[in-house]
């Protein structure tokens, strides 16, 4: 890496930093944010005991913020990828979309049946999840579009991640090949979510009243899809506040 590029890096980093401890004194004192370099200023106490409580706020908030930050990178390099999504996508528009998806999994699907070596169910397989992939893709395109943040990490993310998560899964209940793959580490994923995760008895429920068997792993890899990406839009999100695109 050149001495530019360190520099802009270490900038970059001073930036965010400054930034979100400015962010932070906000929550209390007025004036925080941005105003350094204004006319007024930063709003500061005008008593030693107000300028104490000022200080102890500003003290508190570097341990937050550096228990944050890692958050904030990792959400601005989610950003960066979900931006070449962002841009291809509204190169090639909602149909665009769906028809590139659909000539993807076509292809794929024209592999298994006519190319590969899958057992018994493989072409159906292919195209049950091509399926799901083309109509996760367009519905996470299409809250994309409605705009807002809230609609954008509520359900535009999740759907993205169930394009990417669900077809595997819609694969393995036609192809017993891919099902050898894919069901073993889904049951043992499941089974890990009951046991750590559950509250409340709802895991014994789960497992006293449901069989993890064929759609059932469709409707837990779903489940498990929607928190994940409230996950990734909400880092994005985070990124954005700190440091926005423009």
């Amino acid at each position: 890496m050149s001495a530019g590029n360190q520099q802009s890096v270490v900038a970059g980093l001073k930036y965010d930093l400054r930034r979100m401890h400015e962010t932070w004194m906000e929550l209390v004192y007025p004036r925080q944010r941005g105003a350094a370099d204004t006319v007024l200023g930063k709003w500061q106490p005008d008593t030693q005991g107000g300028m104490a409580l000022y200080k102890l706020w500003s003290a508190i908030g570097v341990p937050v913020i550096g228990l944050i930050y890692p958050f904030v990178l990792l959400g601005a390099m989610l950003r960066f990828g979900a931006r070449g999504f962002d841009s291809a996508s509204t190169r090639l528009g909602l149909v665009g979309v769906v028809l590139v998806s659909i000539v993807i999994w076509g292809a794929l699907a024209a592999l298994g049946r006519f190319g590969m070596d899958l057992r018994a169910g493989g072409f159906i397989a292919l195209l049950a999840a091509g399926a799901v992939a083309t109509i996760s893709a367009a519905l996470a395109l299409t809250f994309k579009r409605v705009g807002g943040r809230a609609v954008t990490v509520a359900l535009a993310y999740p759907f993205g991640v169930t394009a990417i998560f669900l077809p595997p899964v819609v694969a393995a209940l036609y192809s017993p090949a891919i099902a050898d793959l894919v069901i073993p580490g889904s049951d043992n994923l499941a089974s890990w979510l009951l046991d750590n995760l559950a509250f409340g008895g709802i895991g014994e429920y789960l497992v006293e009243n449901f069989d993890r068997d064929g759609f059932a792993y469709v409707i837990i890899w779903f489940g498990i899809s929607i928190p994940i990406g409230w996950v990734l839009g909400l880092l994005v999100t985070l990124a954005d506040l700190v440091r926005p695109k423009e």
